[in-house]
């Protein structure tokens, strides 16, 4: 079987102004992640691990920042992307896994539709999609509440019928 592996990770500054929004949920919260597009730290880190698996670079090449087509993007629409991208070279995404690290606010309730937006996206079912969240013990500037981090992993396998690049 012709597995790859890809590793993703993101941080983002917490700002006033902005809304939180995380595997494409909006949540509650008095500052939210600051960036070029949405700043959803958990996506940007999947569709980093999903290129990485195929040595296709970063989400800086695909969606460079200083590129106004992606000002205030919705991340979901990227790794809806992403994923086409996956598809094309001939791979399937098997499962992914990711660890989201912030302080406040408290994560979980969140965690199910997390994870049912960003199984759709990658048209895999949610029980292929880990989501989880920790806090950094108020060490770091996730501990500070200086910003949100997350890190993530992915696993492609190579479907045999398909005659692009392996």
């Amino acid at each position: 079987m012709n597995l790859r592996i890809g590793h993703g990770y993101d941080i983002h500054r917490l700002v006033e102004g902005r809304p939180l929004i995380l595997g494409g949920v909006t949540i509650d919260h008095s500052l939210g992640l600051e960036g070029h597009s949405d700043a959803d730290v958990l996506v940007h880190a999947l569709m980093d691990a999903l290129l990485g698996a195929l040595a296709l670079g970063d989400i800086g090449r695909h969606f460079p920042p200083d590129d106004p087509r992606w000002r205030g993007a919705n991340s979901l629409v990227l790794l809806q992307q992403v994923a086409a991208l996956v598809r094309e070279k001939g791979w399937r995404v098997v499962n992914v896994d990711t660890v989201l690290v912030a302080e406040r606010p408290r994560l979980q309730p969140h965690i199910p539709a997390m994870a049912a937006n960003t199984a759709a996206r990658l048209a895999i079912s949610p029980d292929r999609v880990g989501v989880k969240a920790t806090t950094n013990e108020t060490l770091g500037p996730e501990g500070r509440e200086e910003g949100i981090s997350c890190s993530a992993v992915a696993l492609l396998v190579h479907e045999p019928d398909h005659r692009h690049d392996q």
